[in-house]
């Protein structure tokens, strides 16, 4: 019989915060969020998502102009940039709830739910409030909990 090797925790990162370019938790994610988001999280996040920038841009409630003064500055101001984590977070969470399927997780996203009242979870990012109830629903489905 051979020795068992010894536990080595993974040192693999989260694939998905990675691609965005966002950290995952924790005081980095608690200082970029205060700095500001690069410019180039928006685009990472509907690549990633599969939403149009329309849909994302609406969603944060960042005017047009606004969007433009941030692409030529670089990145977002502390306000900009947590509602970007808002949509962010959601969809991490959308997406581990249909097993990685990112078709289905966008679907769920832009369709009415019948447990957040008739809403789509999309609509319902733009407060924090609204935001823990989406992600309050995410998790009692994910516990077989049905709304």
């Amino acid at each position: 019989m051979g020795a068992v090797p010894a536990f080595k925790p993974s040192k693999q990162k989260d694939n998905y915060w990675d691609t965005i370019g966002v950290p995952a938790r924790g005081g980095s994610l608690y200082k970029a969020l205060h700095k500001g988001l690069p410019y180039s999280v928006i685009g990472k996040i509907c690549e990633v998502s599969g939403l149009d920038k329309s849909t994302v841009v609406s969603t944060t409630d960042i005017a047009q102009a606004t969007l433009q003064r941030r692409a030529k500055r670089g990145s977002f101001n502390k306000d900009e940039s947590d509602r970007l984590y808002r949509i962010a977070a959601v969809y991490k969470a959308t997406l581990d709830l249909f097993s990685g399927d990112q078709e289905s997780a966008k679907q769920w996203l832009v369709h009415e739910v019948r447990g957040l009242g008739g809403k789509r979870p999309i609509d319902m990012l733009s407060t924090s409030a609204e935001t823990e109830a989406v992600l309050n629903l995410i998790g009692r489905l994910e516990h077989g909990v049905y709304a």
